[in-house]
């Protein structure tokens, strides 16, 4: 297993549970039901691609390829952009921060594109 990808996998789920706990139990009451619902959607994408991250760690041992080394990254990146971005809109109320979501939501999909290109290549 690449241990690369298995500590950010660790790590961006550990922190993905962190702030859904925060989310659930400290900004419930603070935040606008539409900022929460923000704020989950974040946790909701960084829990889903911290599983990839994981997939791709396994995925590496077995195919390898720069095609599965990139989607990690892609992943790592989109948790950043797009989940980061979320939580910042959630947290503070500037729109700005809801233009960048989109550019995350693409490094997710270009990862999963490239997981599909690895597995049909193989």
């Amino acid at each position: 297993m690449d241990r690369t990808f298995l500590w950010i996998g660790a790590l961006a789920a550990f922190i993905g549970v962190a702030f859904g706990a925060f989310g659930a139990h400290g900004l419930r009451g603070r935040l606008s039901p539409e900022s929460l619902n923000v704020f989950e959607t974040g946790v909701r994408y960084q829990m889903y691609h911290a599983f990839a991250i994981f997939v791709v760690a396994i995925a590496l041992t077995r195919f390898g390829g720069w095609s599965v080394r990139a989607a990690g990254w892609l992943f790592t990146l989109g948790i950043i952009v797009f989940s980061g971005s979320l939580y910042a809109l959630a947290l503070t109320g500037v729109r700005t921060f809801g233009a960048i979501t989109p550019i995350g939501g693409l490094a997710f999909l270009a990862g999963w594109a490239l997981l599909v290109w690895a597995a049909i290549a193989g």
